[in-house]
């Protein structure tokens, strides 16, 4: 484990900010490991002396749209999917949507990312419902997309105005989603397959609002998003954030693309 940064002023003079994450469905929502994406935010938040206070919500439990800084939805299979969007639309929807209307994050991985849609069509007759927070709706194509993949965003107060960064992450995904025309994507893909394999386009942005293919998983290869997530869930400048030494993240990040070619 790497030395602690010092403690940022705000923190020593007794102002600690804690990041409030509430996990949506973490025992069935977690492929290709992606509860590592709540570790890396819990670490990044210790080492700089800010709080973590993590709570895990699932089928049948009411959401407090006021309680969190960010939600979290992981991946899962069919049939789990198909159990936490029934109960994410009957249960979830007002609250989630409330939590993003007064500036809450989400964050997305691929069936959590389906989710956020308007519905998820499996085939001619059978559709999963949404929570319809991002204009976009996904349906079942023909094999698989896999691979390593790279993208390229730009994210407000990541980095300079108008500088784009680079996603790098792993996709493995049955579904094709399609985005409206007047819905953003997250990025533009540099390799790989992103939302349909032919749209150059990855993962959809409104806001604060985030969902993305991108396992891996995402935020252990992508240390500078982890922080740009934190900053933005707590409404601060993402660039006030105390540094930390990210030599093994960064190349954590370098090697998540090289293995996408870019």
């Amino acid at each position: 484990m790497p030395d602690l940064p010092p403690v940022p002023e705000a923190v020593a003079a007794g102002e600690r900010p804690t990041l409030r994450v509430a996990a949506l469905y973490p025992e069935l929502l977690n492929i290709y490991a992606d509860r590592g994406n709540l570790l890396m935010l819990e670490r990044r938040c210790a080492w700089r002396g800010i709080g973590f206070a993590l709570t895990r919500t699932t089928i049948g439990d009411e959401l407090d749209p006021d309680g969190h800084d960010l939600l979290y939805l992981g991946g899962g299979q069919d049939r789990d999917q198909r159990l936490c969007a029934e109960d994410l639309v009957s249960t979830k929807r007002d609250a989630v949507h409330a939590h993003a209307a007064r500036g809450g994050a989400v964050l997305a991985v691929c069936g959590g990312y389906q989710l956020l849609g308007h519905r998820y069509a499996l085939d001619a007759t059978t559709a999963l419902p949404g929570v319809g927070l991002l204009d976009l709706h996904t349906e079942r194509g023909e094999g698989r997309l896999i691979g390593n993949v790279a993208i390229e965003v730009e994210l407000p107060g990541a980095g300079d105005p108008g500088e784009r960064r680079v996603l790098a992450g792993f996709e493995n995904h049955g579904g094709r989603t399609i985005l409206a025309d007047a819905q953003p994507p997250l990025g533009r893909v540099l390799s790989g397959h992103g939302n349909t394999g032919a749209s150059g386009a990855e993962g959809a942005r409104r806001g604060n609002v985030i969902g993305t293919y991108l396992h891996g998983p995402l935020l252990p290869k992508n240390a500078w998003f982890a922080d740009w997530l934190i900053a933005t869930a707590l409404e601060l400048p993402p660039g006030s954030l105390a540094p930390l030494d990210d030599a093994l993240e960064d190349a954590a990040h370098a090697g998540a693309r090289r293995a996408a070619g870019v």
